[in-house]
């Protein structure tokens, strides 16, 4: 193992939030451990870092500690809040009262499992929103300025901006560096709509910081994060609708995947909108009113707040790449190549500032393989990962490997083996029907290809079949394995049955 002498230093990265009105004071403690500090704090050091890393999110925060365990000089630099999306405004409060969303949905259904359904069921928004805070804070503590720097990183608080291909200027301290990671996530994109702004908008960077729950709530994009929001807020009570420019939720994927999904949303109540277009906002007495277009006729509704987001921007505007000679794109984030190194071969980039998936697990993933391509000199390549996701809606819906109609402009045939829910056993007695396992091998081969399952726990049973892959067993082999019963994932075991019988004799 390559050693560093000296001590490593931390990332940068901030996310905002706008108290006011039906919003909480998120300033009260609840993200004690991970909340902006002063500059003041900020060390004074003229060293040379073995690495500076920009962006104190999860990938950031993953390059860093890598970098001290090496026993290199590491900076991380971070303009709010350490932890980045994950922690503060996306999976960690989404995934919270998604839980929460789903107890509800529960107790209103307790007599389709034989039960009582609660005579008065009421929803304490606010109780919700402070549980999930108080998570939020919990979960913020392995990453809270004392534990990184207990681990040997120096913390700088600021903008970085880079100053030339081996300097980044942050609160007027200059930081000199071997070798830098760029890890500042991305921000929502919102499309332009006239009148939004003026009327006031959601987005995943404020909507955890409701105090209120809204009455009507409109939701811009079938996306994931759309989709779960929607779901949820739905089963806290709110009348959501749903408004989808295409034909379908989550266009990337399976379509009898996004059909179940449909038919769940619609199930909780929300009001689905589909092939529909927002095109205006007007404010009202209290309200806003939403114009939507659908086939060319146009029509309007009320409601009472707006999530908008349709997509992700990279965080690149404000650090003054061109004085590293590093090329960016506003849209596509910064250009890498397949070690993730960019134009400037001392520096590189990690997660959504220049993937295009932008999921937690990827920007730790790359961030170690841009790590120790920068430290230890490797050659490690992005695309030898494979990469599973998942949508946390009730049922989630995950993914790994290569679609049918991927594999097909690829010219690889493909045999498809599909198990539905209704013929495995613990799906039955859990009343979680609606859903399937869905695996794709090379024809004529066990070849496990992709996967897609559609189950309550799908993101779960998703990683069996990950493992399946990234290691090379193939589905005759997936078959040995002994599986406890009863479990959906029985539902694997049933897919590799399903193949010995189709496999010539």
């Amino acid at each position: 193992m390559m050693e560093f002498s000296g001590r490593p230093a931390l990332v940068d990265l901030h996310q905002s939030s706008e108290p006011g009105g039906a919003f909480a004071d998120v300033s009260q403690g609840n993200l004690s451990e991970n909340a902006n500090r002063s500059e003041e704090y900020n060390p004074k050091s003229e060293l040379l870092y073995d690495l500076v890393v920009i962006g104190a999110g999860p990938g950031g925060v993953t390059a860093a500690r890598e970098a001290a365990r090496l026993s290199a000089r590491v900076a991380l630099i971070e303009r709010n809040l350490i932890g980045g999306a994950r922690l503060n405004v996306a999976c960690i409060p989404s995934k919270t009262i998604i839980r929460t969303a789903r107890l509800y949905a529960e107790m209103r259904e307790a007599a389709r499992l034989g039960g009582k359904v609660p005579g008065n069921i009421e929803v304490d928004f606010a109780a919700i929103m402070e549980r999930m805070r108080n998570i939020r804070s919990r979960l913020s503590r392995p990453v809270s300025l004392e534990r990184l720097r207990e681990a040997g990183i120096d913390i700088y608080f600021g903008e970085g901006r880079f100053a030339g291909n081996d300097t980044v200027v942050v609160a007027n301290h200059v930081l000199r560096f071997a070798k830098a990671v760029v890890t500042t996530g991305a921000r929502p994109r919102t499309r332009f709509l006239p009148g939004l702004a003026e009327a006031g908008y959601l987005t995943n960077e404020n909507i955890f910081d409701l105090n209120e729950l809204p009455q009507r709530l409109l939701v811009i994009g079938g996306g994931p994060l759309g989709c779960e929001l929607a779901q949820a807020f739905s089963r806290f009570g709110s009348k959501v609708v749903i408004v989808q420019d295409e034909p379908m939720f989550l266009p990337g994927e399976e379509r009898d995947a996004a059909q179940i999904l449909s038919d769940a949303l619609a199930r909780d109540g929300v009001e689905i909108h589909l092939n529909t277009t927002a095109v205006e906002v007007r404010s009202g007495s209290g309200h806003k009113i939403v114009d939507l277009v659908c086939a060319g006729d146009r029509f309007s509704i009320e409601v009472d707040a707006i999530l908008a987001g349709v997509g992700r921007t990279p965080n690149v505007d404000d650090l003054n790449l061109a004085a590293a000679g590093v090329r960016f794109d506003s849209a596509e984030g910064i250009a890498v190549d397949d070690f993730l190194q960019t134009s400037n071969p001392k520096i590189y980039a990690a997660g959504d500032v220049c993937l295009e998936l932008k999921f937690t697990h990827v920007a730790e993933a790359s961030a170690r393989i841009a790590l120790r391509n920068a430290l230890l000199h490797r050659r490690e390549r992005f695309s030898a990962l494979t990469i599973p996701w998942c949508t946390y809606t009730d049922p989630e819906i995950a993914h790994i490997g290569l679609y049918v109609r991927e594999a097909r402009e690829r010219d690889i045939p493909v045999t498809t083996f599909t198990i539905l829910l209704h013929d495995v056993d613990r799906a039955v007695t859990d009343g979680e029907e609606h859903g399937f396992v869905k695996i794709h091998v090379k024809e004529g081969t066990d070849q496990i290809l992709g996967a897609t399952v559609v189950a309550r726990h799908a993101g779960e049973m998703i990683n069996g079949l990950s493992l399946a892959i990234t290691s090379g067993i193939g589905l005759r082999a997936l078959g040995r394995v002994i599986h406890t019963y009863p479990t959906q994932a029985d539902a694997i075991r049933l897919a590799t049955e399903a193949y010995d019988r189709a496999r010539p004799r």
